[in-house]
């Protein structure tokens, strides 16, 4: 998968937008919990395409995942890579030195965390802990939690866009709540260790992240519309299509980690994603619909499961004024272009799964 063009100019970018500050890594050791997920193999791939080139002395990239929901068989043979098929909430070691550590590992989409409610709060808790704990034992540089603008829940009109300080508006017994609590708590355990044990973490809060290596069968609105437009004709927009979101590209979500996982700003949050393009789900279905060739048909279905039903947020949109000021984070991809490049990978991969039997791409700009 990572030889894929489309994923090979993200890698491009990526390396280039990161200019000196990626050789923080070089030699040294890079555990990815998750990293079998959407954004654990980007960070993987990411960190392979600068071994291969920028980096004079490779750093060691460490992946952990059980398996539960990523892919197995999508990382090439890589003598830099160690891959340790482990369920993190169990007791486990990590021989040698570990230097960073971006803490991803999450059931992250709605269908799978609605599948598997209490491994999500197992992970949430028991996985963040375990995590921590290597992390104070290793002395790593910096440790990274993946956290989730889910722990706004449903912010009223006038936090949105929303800051880090606002508090959220979360039911903590919903259909949403065995995500949304354990972020919470894993929040709480970072900030704690960070103080007690001087443990030096960030916490990300990822807003709607989008683009090739997603699971075409997440469930998530924006890969629905893709999949179903290539593989239906047709794009199915949950209820009324009224709730709006931001949606940043991978590309520019991967900058913004490393941004974060290398600064010096120990025990803060950030938002990560984008302050622009806030669309209404039916008019992204339109979107998607335009831009590719088959046109699809946009139709109106009730959500699949009382997740959507009953508590689909109304409003999802990031204000990033810290992470800009602070540290230089600048989305730039559009939702036009990073739509078109979804697009395009998601019809190669669908081909590539013998899902369908012709690619349609794009219309041309």
């Amino acid at each position: 998968m990572r030889n894929n063009h489309v994923i090979q100019e993200d890698l491009k970018n990526i390396s280039e937008e990161l200019h000196d500050l990626s050789y923080n890594l070089q030699g040294k050791t890079v555990l990815i919990t998750g990293g079998a997920g959407f954004l654990g193999k980007y960070i993987v791939y990411s960190l392979q395409y600068l071994n291969e080139n920028k980096f004079t002395n490779p750093c060691k990239i460490i992946v952990l995942d059980n398996y539960i929901v990523g892919t197995k068989g999508i990382f090439d043979k890589d003598p830099n890579l160690q891959i340790i098929e482990q369920d993190i909430i169990k007791p486990f070691d990590i021989e040698g030195n570990v230097d960073y550590i971006f803490h991803a590992a999450s059931i992250a989409s709605p269908v799978f965390y609605h599948k598997y409610p209490i491994e999500t709060i197992d992970v949430g808790f028991f996985g963040t802990k375990n995590m921590l704990e290597l992390a104070r034992e290793k002395k790593v540089k910096s440790f990274m939690f993946f956290s989730s603008s889910e722990v706004y829940g449903n912010p009223p009109a006038d936090m949105i866009p929303t800051l880090e300080s606002y508090n959220g508006n979360v039911s903590f017994t919903g259909p949403r709540a065995h995500y949304d609590e354990p972020k919470r708590l894993g929040e709480t355990l970072c900030m704690t260790y960070e103080k007690v044990h001087k443990v030096p973490v960030k916490v990300v809060r990822p807003f709607n992240i989008y683009g090739p290596g997603m699971r075409l069968d997440d469930g998530r609105g924006i890969t629905n519309f893709v999949v179903q437009g290539y593989k239906k004709s047709k794009i199915f927009v949950y209820g009324n299509g009224r709730n709006t979101r931001t949606w940043c590209y991978i590309s520019d979500a991967i900058i913004g980690l490393f941004k974060i996982l290398l600064s010096e700003n120990q025990g803060q949050a950030y938002n990560l994603g984008t302050d622009r393009g806030e669309i209404e789900m039916v008019d992204l279905a339109e979107l998607t619909s335009s831009l590719m060739e088959n046109n699809p048909e946009v139709i109106f279905v009730d959500g699949p499961i009382n997740v959507y039903k009953d508590a689909d947020v109304n409003r999802r949109c990031a204000n990033i004024n810290k992470i800009r000021s602070e540290l230089k984070f600048e989305p730039k991809v559009s939702l036009v272009r990073g739509l078109r490049r979804f697009i395009l990978w998601t019809g190669e991969e669908l081909k590539r799964q013998s899902l369908i039997e012709k690619t349609s791409y794009f219309k041309k700009e």
